[in-house]
């Protein structure tokens, strides 16, 4: 079994915790946050799981093969270099780092040491996700056209990154997932409403050397609560609602065909609508965070990247940094640097 440690109990921490002990291929030894009463109540179910205040302690325990981090952004850096010098495997919650330099220095500290560096992308590992991945392989959505995703909700407002950096990378880490191709560039608009100089509301477009283009709505200001996407592609449509309990993902028949009239003007288009039925696939229910921890043993007992490596959160940091200075350039197309 790989021994593990977690490295923070604030929001994230205890569901990494309840995961690992419940997985058959990990054991939980340590756990460690700074509020030793937080600490206390979170592992008051987990006799077994011993706590500490202090990094050094779980660094310098040999048994450990492996430490899940769960702190905020500034910290992931610091603390998951200090476990690759240590010489752990490290899954860092998302984003990966706070700029591209971090993330490319914490995935060439692995190489260098043989380790694993795995990004908690959860939603790569949903039964959504996954049935998605599955219906865009089948080719019945035709050549993709577009991706759009709305994820506002009222708060929580951050004090350390902006909506982008909180809120992106989880749709970020599902297209670089779902779909084959890289973008070029990047083009976001972004406003702070808090005085804090943040923004709490941003739209972030992503193009591609294709036709294909993906857009995000992200808000902390708004008055519900909002998981919603839409994959257009020129056969059929994919919406997934992910605030629906039952019904998740609806494949829609729907589309439209353009024909050109030969004997007029070549710039005449002849557009018709198509509409057919609509269809709901089962989804796997398995708790996404459960498959996470699993993935982190895996790829440790294996010696072999992760579903979502190091390499994947480094992608997504590039197109945070390029939107983000996209929103300084008030919507200038930045090229994002691979």
């Amino acid at each position: 079994m790989i021994k593990v440690g977690v490295i923070g109990c604030g929001y994230w921490g205890p569901n990494l915790i309840r995961n690992f002990v419940s997985c058959p291929d990990t054991e939980l030894i340590w756990a460690c946050d700074l509020d030793e009463k937080r600490l206390q109540r979170v592992l008051s179910p987990y006799p077994g799981v011993r706590g500490t205040p202090e990094l050094e302690v779980i660094l310098g325990d040999d048994r450990v093969d492996g430490i899940a981090i769960a702190t905020p952004v500034y910290t992931h850096f610091p603390i998951a270099k200090a476990c690759l010098d240590s010489g752990k495997h490290v899954l860092i919650e998302k984003p990966l780092a706070s700029s591209v330099s971090q993330g490319d220095e914490l995935i060439n500290l692995a190489e260098k040491n043989n380790l694993q560096v795995m990004s908690d992308h959860t939603f790569c590992y949903t039964g959504t996700v996954r049935k998605i991945e599955e219906t865009l392989q089948s080719g019945i959505l035709g050549d993709l056209l577009y991706f759009d995703s709305v994820r506002v909700n009222l708060g929580l407002f951050q004090q350390d990154i902006n909506v982008v950096w909180d809120l992106a990378p989880h749709d970020l880490s599902i297209v670089d997932f779902l779909i084959n191709e890289k973008p070029i560039s990047v083009s976001a608009h972004g406003v702070c409403h808090a005085g804090n100089g943040l923004e709490n509301i941003a739209y972030v477009s992503l193009s591609y050397s294709n036709s294909f283009i993906s857009h995000f709505h992200l808000s902390w200001l708004s008055p519900v609560k909002i998981r919603m996407t839409i994959i257009c592609g020129a056969k059929k449509m994919l919406v997934w609602n992910d605030m629906d309990p039952a019904e998740k993902i609806k494949i829609y028949e729907k589309g439209i065909e353009i024909h050109k009239d030969d004997q007029e003007d070549k710039r005449q288009l002849l557009v018709s609508y198509r509409s057919g039925d609509m269809y709901a696939p089962r989804i796997d229910q398995t708790e996404a965070l459960s498959l996470v921890v699993k993935e982190f043993a895996d790829c440790i007992q294996e010696d072999r990247p992760a579903l979502t490596d190091g390499e994947t959160g480094l992608r997504v940091l590039r197109v945070l940094d390029a939107a983000e200075r996209s929103i300084k350039a008030d919507g200038a197309n930045v090229r994002i640097d691979y």
